[in-house]
């Protein structure tokens, strides 16, 4: 698979629509302080007149040389070979916290139970052919799921 997630910021409004199917699809309790595997960030520029505000839809980016996986220190992270896709055995992990550490852009995130979550881009639904949560209710398109 050669898919990947893709934002364009010029349709990104920020409503959090991606947020929510994401906490929806992995059964994440915003009430018991857990977090979505995706975030939106508002991000601010310029001065009034000429003040501008964007936002960005970002979950894990499954990068090629993944910091997280070589940071690993009880191989819980892996990466798909086929599909290029991160992943976390989360049976495997210890909560050290390296991943989070390692990663330039701040993606990990801990369930309650102190053990790593990732953003796997749904592959329980790409499998079914069925696109993503978060890109399926976009109500801009601004998410889409394509190849790379």
């Amino acid at each position: 698979m050669d898919k990947a997630i893709h934002l364009d910021m010029t349709l990104c409004v920020g409503c959090g629509a991606c947020v929510v199917a994401c906490m929806d699809q992995n059964d994440i309790y915003p009430e018991k302080g857990e977090r979505a595997l995706i975030r939106v960030d508002r991000i601010e520029e310029g001065e009034f007149p000429a003040a501008r505000v964007q936002y960005v839809s970002i979950a894990c980016l499954h990068c090629q040389d993944s910091p997280c996986v070589a940071e690993c220190p009880s191989g819980a992270i892996t990466k798909d070979a086929v599909s290029g896709v991160v992943m976390v055995d989360r049976e495997r992990c210890i909560g050290c916290r390296n991943c989070a550490t390692a990663c330039p852009y701040g993606i990990p995130r801990y369930d309650r139970d102190e053990k790593m979550q990732l953003c796997d881009l749904c592959m329980e639904r790409v499998e079914s052919g069925l696109e993503p949560a978060c890109v399926r209710v976009c109500p801009l398109g601004a998410l889409r799921f394509d190849f790379y």
